[in-house]
This record gives C-alpha cells, structure tokens and sequence, in this order.
C-alpha cells in the first residue's frame, strides 16, 4: 500500500576520520572541495581530539577541547565549516582515565576539584548494591561495567562502561556539566552545527533502573539541547535499542539515527524480501539520519526484540536475524567472523563488524542498490568513507589491532583513495549522491509502493520526479528522474 510523507530537504554527508581519508582536516576538506565535490553538503568528521588514536580511536580524548595537532587546528575545522554542515562527536558518557583531570583524582581522591566528576559505584549506589542491582545494569559487552582502581590512596570501583581506559562521568554533578558546555562551546565557535550525542543512553544511571535511557538520561538530552540550540547548532542522539526507543527519542530531539535501515537493506537483498523494510517505512520518525555503515558494526539488536521493551517484537524475527548474522559471515568468506564477537577486543554484543560492502559479498549491483535504497529514504543521508569507496574487510589492520570494529577503519592512502574513486561501483555512487544533492524532486513528497519482491520509491514535487524501481529477488534497478524532455533513466543495474 502506498504511503506518503512531507520531510525537508537534505543533502547527504561523509562520515570520515580525518586521518584515515586525506589525513588531516584541511586534507579531508580538500578531498570534499576536489573530487568528491558536488556530492556531499556536509562531514560528520570523527573525533579530532586530544590524542585521536587513543584506545578507542579518539572516542577517549584526553581533552575534548582541543584538536589534535597531528591532525589541525580550530581553524581548520573552521575553515571545513565554511560552505558546508560539520558534526563532531559530544563524548557525554565518558573521558579517558588517562586525562589530567582523573589523573588528578588518582592522586588525591575526593580532595580533588574533579572528584565529582566521575562516577564509581558508591555514587550511584550510596548504601551498597545488591545482586539484583547489578544484574539489573545494561550494558553493550560481557560483564559489570566496573574497574578497579586505587583514588587517593583508596581501592574504589570505578564506573567504566566500555573500557578501563574510558572513565564515565557524573553529568549530575556541576563540574561535569561545566566540562561537557565547554566542550560544546568549543565546536560551535568552530563553526560545527550538528553535535552527535556518543553514547548519551548510558549517562543516567538510577537506582532500581537498568541505568540506560533513564529519565535522567532524557533530561541531560534536553538540557544539552537547549544549550546547543543557543549556539546555533543541532543535536543527533545516538542510541542503539530496540525500534520503538528510536521513534520515542525521535520526538524530543533534533536528530536520531535510523540504526535499523541496515539491516532491513540486508536482509532484503540477501533473503529477497521486503516486508520487514515496509513495516519500517510505515513506521520511522522523519527527523533520521540514514546510514548504512559507520565505525562501529552494523548493528542487529535494533531490529529485534529487547529486554529493554519487554514482550514487544522487534522488525525481524530471531531466526531471521540469526540467518542475516551466518548470511554476512558467508559473504564475508569468514572474515567478519573472525572480527565479532568474542574473536575480537572491544567486544559489541549487538554489532557484527564487517564493512557493509563485504557484507553484500562485494557485488557492486546490490551495494549499489543497496545505496540507492538509503538515499531515496527520507531523511539526511551518511555515508561512511569506507562505504564510500566500496572497501572490503581491513583483515591485516585487525591483525595489527585485535580489535574488531577495525576491519572497517582502513587508512587510505592517496594512491588508493584516486584507485577506488576510478571504480565504476564508486562512480555510479557519486553519482547517485549528487543527484540526491540537486535534484529539486528531493525536496518534495516521498511515496513508496512494495509487491512481493519488487518495490517503488518516489519524490515528487511540482512538475519534478524522482523514482527508483526495484526488485530484490535479482537486484534489478532503475533510477529515473525529470528532466527538460521528460523522464529519463540516469542509474540501472548495468551501471555496474
């Protein structure tokens, strides 16, 4: 059956670690302003802080206010924010144990300024926890979300819901809110207009709770919010969790990620149906940002069904989940096995690392349709640098590393970026990146239509169109837009 939606227009955005694609911000820029010019309106540029290649590949700055000098200066990002939307990473849930701050209440404990600060079990559990407590806690990987660690003298457990190396913070407490303003304060002056929220379901720890997406986390969204709007800038919230979490955070923010979408575009193009998807369609808030790939995994338990809201289904069945997971290690000739999972550090319970090219077993007909299906879908369009070259799994960095997410983290070099950029599945792809860029049917009305296997998506407004025709049974396409003679096919399957 047919639906209709009104959404405004936007253009699609590179997701890119600055060091990985160019290898500084003015590199990156320089890449965005050359050959990948026309094609994106804006970067999310992943974190550029003080130290970018920590732990966690910068989502542990040591200072979150300042840039790395390897990688620039705030002019710099000022300078790349000049004719485009940047987004930086707001690290709201933690900070790197290795950073002044706590290396200062390592040394004196609470007669520290920044004491309070950071959060150990006492601070969320004053009179003790029980067994249930601590069963009750959410968290994204095996065990308690505590390290052991001596403050001031004292053995204390420390809150750490990702790593020992990535310390949260008390955003209850004033230094704390004073740190994460500052922070904000320095990319919006910077000229960054869109602020992604990292891991900000994991800042509201209560008693009696599963400390993730609490009303405490709701309300430092809020607050944030309201300090980001002053500054000109928006907010997108990210959260992994079941569907209806992302519609329900969708109503009070500027921005959610659609986590589902992968997914849903892979098991369409791997089990040939389409009615998972169309039961999203039906369903997903306007105000998304569509991807298909970022530096974390793709992600599974947004489709599922989750203790988080018990006894609702999620968008695919288990068996069908448990078959997309084997589909993608098979398309993968097993290197995304060897990536997920207890095979690998930094381990993600609900994320499958593999690059989303891989994951299609690296044909270029279905990741191009796969494409094409996220940018026809309403909402602001990222594409991951890795994606953007169809880059298939880094297996010798993850042996480097030992860490999972980094078989989608590869550092390209110039010669390999000019390579992949003369392929024609990266030039169909930019090209289908800058018409959703300029073509005024984008800025109009979506419908779509779905019939077994095959499936229609449109935008129309005034006498402009735009519409792609699908089948996922064989990964037949085509794309047609309006033009001064009428309609014409400018995208197909043998495009590739």
């Amino acid at each position: 059956m047919p639906q209709h939606s009104s959404v405004p227009r936007t253009g699609p955005h590179l997701i890119a670690y600055a060091d990985r694609l160019g290898g500084d911000v003015r590199a990156l820029g320089a890449l965005l302003d050359g050959p990948l010019a026309g094609a994106f309106d804006g970067v999310h540029v992943l974190p550029f802080y003080d130290p970018y290649d920590g732990a966690d590949a910068g989502f542990d700055p040591r200072d979150h206010t300042a840039v790395d000098p390897r990688l620039g200066s705030w002019d710099d990002v000022r300078a790349l924010s000049a004719n485009r939307a940047v987004m930086a990473d707001v690290i709201v849930n933690h900070m790197s144990a290795a950073s002044a701050r706590f290396a200062d209440v390592r040394a004196r404990g609470d007669d520290s300024p920044w004491a309070g600060m950071f959060l150990t079990l006492s601070s969320v559990f004053p009179d003790g926890a029980t067994e249930a407590d601590l069963a009750r806690i959410y968290r994204p990987r095996p065990g308690l979300p505590f390290t052991a660690m001596t403050l001031g003298g004292e053995r204390r457990l420390v809150w750490t819901t990702f790593t020992p190396d990535q310390v949260d913070l008390d955003v209850r407490h004033p230094v704390a809110w004073d740190y994460l303003t500052s922070v904000i304060d320095a990319l919006t002056s910077a000229g960054v207009r869109i602020l992604r929220l990292d891991a900000v379901g994991y800042t509201g720890k209560e008693p009696g709770t599963d400390c993730f997406m609490t009303a405490s986390s709701h309300a430092l969204t809020a607050r944030i919010c309201e300090h980001a709007h002053a500054r000109g800038a928006q907010v997108l919230v990210e959260v992994h969790g079941h569907h209806l979490q992302q519609i329900e955070i969708a109503r009070n923010v500027d921005l959610v990620y659609d986590f589902a979408l992968p997914p849903l575009l892979l098991h369409a193009l791997t089990a040939a149906d389409l009615e998972p998807l169309g039961r999203w369609l039906a369903l997903r808030p306007g105000n998304c940002v569509t991807v298909l790939d970022t530096h974390d995994g793709i992600g599974v338990v947004d489709v599922g069904s989750s203790d988080l809201v018990p006894g609702v289904p999620g968008l695919m069945a288990p068996e069908q989940i448990d078959a997309l997971v084997e589909t993608i290690h098979v398309n993968s000739r097993g290197t995304s096995r060897q990536a997920t999972g207890a095979a690998a550090s930094n381990l993600d319970l609900y994320q499958v690392n593999c690059t989303y090219f891989e994951a299609l077993g690296r044909d270029d007909r279905r990741y191009l349709l796969a494409r094409l299906l996220q940018l026809f879908v309403p909402g602001i369009p990222q594409v991951y640098y890795v994606g953007l070259l169809a880059g298939g799994n880094d297996m010798d960095l993850l042996q480097a590393t030992g860490v999972g997410r980094d078989v989608n983290r590869h550092r390209y070099t110039p010669e390999e970026v000019e390579r992949d950029l003369g392929r024609p599945v990266v030039r169909a792809l930019l090209t289908a990146l800058r018409l959703r860029r300029t073509h005024p049917a984008f800025g109009g009305e979506f419908s779509w239509a779905i019939d077994g296997t095959r499936a229609e998506l449109a935008w129309n407004v005034a006498e402009h169109r735009a519409e792609l025709v699908l089948d996922v049974s064989d990964a037949a396409f085509e794309v047609s837009v309006s033009g001064d003679t009428g309609m014409a096919v400018v995208l197909s399957d043998r495009s590739v």
